[in-house]
């Protein structure tokens, strides 16, 4: 099934309602799993390297994961924010 793609909102439930519903998976998923991956790296390389990873390292991945695609899903979702209060753009007259 395909992803449903991303529509303006203005109510934060419909950018909820978006995010639950896969409407960034396909653009912000990529991302976070490279910036996850080498946060991940960075972070937690040594102790994974060493086999010693237990249940706090992997909440630390699942985090380093997590934490890129909520950020670059917000800024997704904020680039086809409606304002409420939307108008025309004001006309601005320079003196010359």
């Amino acid at each position: 099934m395909p992803l449903p793609p991303l529509r303006p909102w203005s109510q934060p439930r419909e950018a909820v309602q978006q995010l639950a519903s896969g409407a960034t998976l396909r653009t912000c998923a990529p991302l976070a799993l490279v910036v996850g991956t080498l946060l991940s790296a960075v972070n937690q390389g040594d102790v994974l390297l060493a086999g010693m990873g237990d249940e706090r390292i992997a909440v630390k991945v699942a985090a380093n994961l997590l934490v890129p695609f909520l950020t670059s899903s917000t800024g997704a979702l904020l680039a086809v924010r409606r304002s409420h209060t939307a108008g025309p753009l004001p006309t601005v007259h320079s003196e010359h």
